[in-house]
């Protein structure tokens, strides 16, 4: 990672993933988290406040950005919230199996290196039972929206710390989950960044 990797894509990503907009998205899904908790990818740590200590045991971050894990420690977050971050990636979870009841997953996926290994990962270190939470933006189903989304994409990713705009969110979940509810719908803001597939999946 480069200097503007280093100096500049924390920032955009604290400010972008920070906003009233994401925090109002953030609130649909994370105090559903029961348990123990992995985070995938906390970047600056804008779920924390969210987290519902009574019913959380603990909240375990994974984030590989040394900047990002800096301010998600200084994050706010509710009194008595237990939470650890740690340095990793969500394709190689330094984890064993079975050993979360939920993984949350918002506005992750998107960056991740590969989407499919980072779900079997997910799916690895969680228990039978053990439930997904996602909020992800993703591939537009509409025709000439996804055309623009695929013309933007390279430089769109080279600005904003590897966002990928074309991913299936929903049907990569499918993929290694059973869906139990997806919610599916544009955001505020450009339609090339702004199709939502948000809910819960869980582990068969």
């Amino acid at each position: 990672m480069g200097w503007y990797g280093r100096n500049i894509v924390p920032y955009i990503i604290k400010l972008g993933c920070g906003c009233q907009m994401m925090a109002e998205h953030r609130q649909k899904i994370v105090p559903q988290a029961r348990g123990r908790v992995l985070e995938l990818g906390i970047g600056a740590g804008a779920n924390l406040v969210f987290y519902d200590a009574r019913q959380v045991v603990e909240v375990v971050g994974i984030e590989p950005s040394v900047e990002l894990r800096a301010m998600a420690a200084k994050a706010v977050r509710p009194e008595g919230l237990r939470v650890r971050i740690e340095d990793g990636v969500a394709e190689a979870l330094p984890f064993g199996a079975g050993e979360f009841d939920t993984v949350v997953c918002t506005f992750t996926l998107c960056s991740v290196r590969d989407a499919g290994t980072t779900l079997a990962e997910a799916r690895r270190v969680l228990k039978v039972g053990g439930v997904l939470l996602f909020h992800e933006h993703g591939r537009s189903p509409d025709p000439a929206v996804a055309k623009w989304q695929r013309r933007i994409e390279p430089v769109w990713a080279r600005l904003f710390g590897g966002c990928h705009l074309t991913r299936a969110v929903g049907a990569s979940i499918g993929e290694y989950f059973t869906l139990e509810e997806i919610d599916r719908f544009y955001g505020r803001g450009p339609r090339v960044a702004s199709w939502m597939e948000a809910g819960r999946a869980v582990v068969a």
